[in-house]
């Protein structure tokens, strides 16, 4: 069996947060207000990386696994992230993220994307500026989806690392 390699090209050669100097300076507000301590990188990193998965976006599924690696997060923790209900890598307070963020992306069948069971999961194991922190993490990871989806970055080769 061969694997078939596909050439993929950025609609946009140029990073949108240079072309838009403002947009870099929220960019950069986001990641100082959400690195504040209340929840730890490792968690916004793994639900950052659940949610390129959720929309299928390279870019963001690479970079955000590559963030993992380099906190020196395990391979099984990073690849069980896209089925993390029935992994047993996870602890109660990253699973709460994690359902927070796929109620966030996914459409549910059931009437509200976040439904009360899963806020007050999420409320039992963040106290409330935890919590704002963990909300403003996937607020901003929606920020970049959209970039990602209509730039078509190529992972490792478009835009700047925010992390770096």
């Amino acid at each position: 069996m061969t694997m078939e390699t596909r050439s993929i090209t950025p609609r946009m050669t140029r990073d949108p947060l240079e072309l838009v100097p403002e947009l870099a300076e929220v960019s950069a507000a986001l990641f100082k207000a959400t690195g504040n301590r209340t929840v730890p990188r490792t968690t916004i990193s793994l639900v950052q990386l659940r949610a390129g998965q959720i929309v299928a976006n390279t870019y963001l599924t690479v970079l955000h696994t590559g963030f993992l690696r380099k906190a020196g997060e395990s391979e099984e923790r990073i690849t069980a992230v896209s089925s993390w209900q029935d992994a047993p890598y996870f602890t109660a307070a990253e699973r709460a993220a994690l359902a927070l963020v796929e109620g966030v992306l996914q459409p549910s069948v059931h009437g509200e994307r976040v439904s009360d069971e899963v806020y007050a999961e999420a409320s039992r194991q963040y106290d409330d500026k935890a919590l704002a922190t963990l909300m403003m993490a996937i607020g901003q990871v929606n920020f970049f989806i959209a970039i990602a989806l209509i730039a078509k970055p190529v992972p490792g080769r478009s835009f700047s690392d925010p992390w770096a």
